[in-house]
């Protein structure tokens, strides 16, 4: 008697769960979500030299790596959202921690590392709940059955 082992990877469920998280990720709201996500990534990790606050190295440091997470995260999550939405969550965390960091950091923040740090976290963190938002949609309509 043989027994056939198939992959899981090709199991009927996993390839719709698939398919619908690449319709998700595929429509015009989650593009333009990862796609802003991103951008906002990449501002945080410039911000230092765009606004000129370079010298305070531990705010500099801080953004450069937080700004590149963002981006990254958001890469992962344009190309291969059904192997990354469990990660969403952290994204309203890292902006957050934007807006609370130039006090953890520096003695005396400058308006330009206040203003900087803090709308840009305001913008991570609400693009990150709507990035969470789609990642839940997606699963609640998911789980129903007709």
């Amino acid at each position: 008697m043989t027994t056939v082992h198939s992959s899981i990877d090709q199991h009927p469920d996993i390839l719709a769960l698939r398919a619908n998280y690449d319709r998700v990720a595929e429509s015009m709201a989650a593009q333009a979500t990862f796609g802003l996500t991103l951008m906002a990534g990449l501002y945080v990790a410039l911000s230092p030299w765009i606004v000129g606050f370079e010298a305070t190295s531990r705010l500099t440091i801080n953004d450069l790596i937080i700004g590149g997470t963002i981006g990254f995260l958001a890469l992962c999550f344009g190309c291969a959202l059904d192997r990354s939405h469990g990660l969403t969550w952290t994204v309203p965390v890292f902006g957050v921690w934007l807006i609370i960091s130039p006090w953890i950091f520096v003695t005396g923040p400058t308006a330009g590392m206040i203003w900087s740090n803090v709308v840009s976290g305001v913008v991570v963190c609400l693009l990150g709940l709507y990035a969470a938002y789609l990642g839940m949609r997606f699963r609640n309509s998911g789980t129903r059955h007709a």
